[in-house]
């Protein structure tokens, strides 16, 4: 059973979001329970992110943060084309029309390299001493930009852009960066708690399987309840789909170039989807969590298509 839910974690945890939604929402009597939910949702999603960040960093020494050129190039289009689809959004806002198309793409491109990544870079042979690297730069990015773009592309007439800026950094900067700053103060004050963490490295797949189980719940309650065509939401999700194509194709291009193919192609494909469904619900249109939702999907299919040839090149060669 253990190891069926290790090998099945990702495609358990979705389908449990979404059963968990149907089932919960049939109960009339569980009305009063949706401030807990709502609790669940806003508390506790962030902590098991922050915990899945700083179970990564723990296994990061600085020696290991070496930067590349390839992590510049990536860092580069992630705020480019971002910084694009806001100015889009911004203008589409005057004329309407499928904005949260826009919207989860626009998540999809600035949100960091998920904490798992380095488990598949690993498996397909890369390096995971740089892709870590690249996924703290992926961190202090979206750390920056998100309070930046976010209050632009959903204003709020009753809150000023600054105030905006300032509750989203205040919730989204030490998310992603507490964990490393912890991380380092265990290593050099603490090592002996670092040493037991480093033990449960392994756990941090799994809290991600739990948030992972709450936010599809969540965006399944966003389908559901939203009065958008069909016709929208398979955009927002072929919008994914672009997302994820465009990033792994880009990734691997310029890791060819500096001899890191396979770390820069998941570095720039493989999404913290987790945190992009709670960024997209909590700050934009909840229902452009669509976007990162189908991510998902995609990002772990092709995750799978790139395991499965390495396991028949290797059953070739012997």
């Amino acid at each position: 059973m253990l190891n069926f839910l290790k090998n099945w974690t990702l495609p358990v945890a979705m389908l449990a979001g979404i059963c968990g939604y149907f089932m919960f929402a049939n109960f009339s009597f569980l009305e009063p329970t949706k401030p807990f939910m709502n609790t669940l949702i806003a508390y506790l999603t962030p902590f098991l992110i922050f915990a899945q960040l700083l179970l990564t960093f723990c296994k990061i020494t600085p020696r290991e943060l070496l930067p590349s050129p390839w992590h510049g190039w990536l860092l580069l289009f992630q705020a480019v084309s971002a910084t694009a689809l806001a100015a889009l959004l911004i203008f589409i806002r005057m004329g309407g029309a499928y904005k949260e198309v826009f919207e989860g793409a626009m998540v999809c491109l600035i949100c960091p390299t998920a904490t798992a990544a380095a488990v598949i870079t690993g498996k397909l042979g890369g390096s995971t001493s740089s892709l870590t690297t690249y996924t703290l730069l992926s961190n202090i990015l979206a750390a920056v930009a998100v309070p930046l773009l976010f209050p632009l592309v959903e204003p709020h007439t009753s809150v000023t852009f600054f105030t905006a800026f300032l509750t989203i950094l205040s919730k989204v900067f030490p998310l992603l960066l507490c964990p490393f700053f912890l991380a380092l103060l265990l290593r050099y004050v603490f090592p002996k708690l670092l040493h037991i963490l480093i033990g449960f490295h392994d756990l941090a797949f799994y809290l991600w399987g739990v948030a992972l189980a709450i936010v599809m719940a969540q965006t399944t309650k966003s389908l559901v309840n939203s009065d958008a065509p069909v016709f929208v939401e398979v955009m927002i999700a072929l919008g994914g789909f672009v997302a994820c194509a465009v990033q792994f194709f880009l990734g691997k291009k310029v890791g060819t170039i500096y001899k890191d193919r396979i770390s820069a192609g998941q570095a720039l494909g493989q999404k913290n989807t987790v945190l992009a469904i709670w960024m997209a619900y909590t700050y934009l249109d909840p229902l452009s969590s669509v976007g990162p939702g189908s991510y998902v999907v995609w990002q772990n299919l092709f995750n799978s298509y790139q395991l499965w040839k390495k396991r028949k090149k290797e059953s070739e060669m012997i």
